[in-house]
């Protein structure tokens, strides 16, 4: 294994790490608490770009549930049983929307990225909402009509993944630099070695 795939794991392996910490800094809501778990998957898809983005919310969520603790509510093969389990899957989606955006950009701005999110955002809530519903209609049993849905599901954290959106833009914006020169280090040995 070379230094540039050693890097790249451990890029992954981080936003990874980050996304598992923000789900334990949470505000309790009815079925759908409020985390800074979206905070992470910004970031990795504006930083890492749509592969490696999608990839540590992959990585993610594969090691929830592998068993390890890692999600809002423990961890395990089960989870996948669990009301918010969509909004996990919309993480890794997310991840690589907001990614694919930001790689079409050659020199994104704040406002390039804070777009983005929002992007990744309605992606995650697309996902998320109608698995709720079919969680709670379903294997659940807890009848719920859309519009209970839609309010546990979207309305109560909207505001704050909005804001969330906007500082991870910033945020990105920031560290953006950093990161593009370890993606193209990677690259250009990557490169070197198809050569060889």
């Amino acid at each position: 294994m070379n230094k540039n795939t050693t890097v790249s794991l451990a890029v992954v392996s981080m936003f990874a790490a980050l996304t598992a910490v923000g789900a334990f800094i949470k505000i309790p809501l009815p079925y759908v608490p409020f985390t800074l778990q979206v905070l992470f998957v910004f970031l990795s898809g504006s930083l890492l770009g749509r592969k490696k983005g999608m990839q540590s919310q992959l990585v993610y969520v594969c090691i929830g549930l592998a068993g390890f603790p890692v999600f809002t509510q423990g961890g395990g093969i089960g989870y996948i049983l669990q009301p918010t389990f969509g909004y996990l899957i919309g993480f890794i989606a997310g991840a690589f929307v907001i990614g694919w955006i930001i790689d079409k950009i050659d020199q994104p701005k704040i406002y390039h990225f804070i777009v983005a999110n929002f992007a990744g955002l309605l992606v995650v809530y697309a996902i998320g909402v109608p698995y709720l519903y079919l969680a709670l209609n379903t294997w659940m049993e807890v009848p719920s009509d859309w519009s209970h849905v839609v309010m546990i599901g979207f309305v109560y954290s909207i505001a704050g993944d909005i804001i969330i959106s906007i500082v991870a833009g910033v945020l990105a914006a920031r560290l953006f630099k950093v990161f593009i020169s370890i993606r193209n280090k990677n690259n250009i040995q990557n490169q070197k070695e198809s050569i060889v």
